[in-house]
């Protein structure tokens, strides 16, 4: 099964996709997003420079470059091989980030993803739903460095949920939406739910 966690900056995707793979088991395959490999990494370190200044389109791309490569070398090799495969952010994430806040239109980004990855979706998306101000709040009790997204303030995150809202309204048949604003055992309890509910 491909399961992928979204969410907005600081909504605990991290960490709570690490949690089910290693309750799904030894064999199942973590991986990130942009990253993954060597292009995936090197594309990722661009991506999060706060120095770096991509116009909207250049952004997408750039992450549908890093996905395709994913998805070719590492997603569909395991999924074919009978492995579980967890993802932190796929495409839900260009939708939500590209399409929504950038502007650049859902529909248009969606078509773009599924060009890009063979027109691979996750069965599972699991949305952590929180306030962008309490995942702004959580990572500055943390002492993270805001990347270049987190660095662009409230207001993108804010449009991010929006896009986020969108895709769980367009797609329920894969989407499950967990609340995030919870201590970490009860959210990684209800991702296992969800989890369990598609696979019944």
């Amino acid at each position: 099964m491909f399961i992928a966690l979204e969410g907005v900056d600081g909504s605990g995707k991290t960490t709570q996709a690490a949690r089910l793979a290693e309750a799904l088991g030894e064999e199942t395959l973590l991986v990130r997003e942009p990253g993954g490999t060597v292009a995936g990494e090197r594309i990722r370190e661009l991506l999060k420079d706060g120095e770096v200044r991509l116009d909207p389109m250049a952004e997408l791309l750039l992450f549908l470059a890093a996905r395709a490569q994913l998805v070719a070398e590492v997603i569909r090799p395991a999924m074919e091989a009978g492995r579980d495969v967890v993802c932190d952010r796929f495409s839900d994430s260009s939708v939500a980030y590209q399409g929504s806040a950038r502007g650049l239109g859902a529909e248009r980004v969606e078509e773009l993803c599924d060009l890009a990855t063979g027109g691979l979706w996750p069965g599972l998306t699991v949305l952590l739903r929180i306030h962008p101000e309490l995942a702004a709040e959580r990572m500055d009790a943390q002492g993270r460095t805001a990347d270049r997204f987190e660095g662009e303030g409230m207001e993108l995150q804010r449009r991010v949920a929006e896009g986020y809202e969108e895709v769980a309204s367009l797609h329920p048949e894969r989407v499950r939406v967990v609340d995030a604003s919870v201590d970490p055992d009860r959210v990684h309890l209800a991702v296992m739910a969800a989890v369990a509910a598609v696979r019944a």
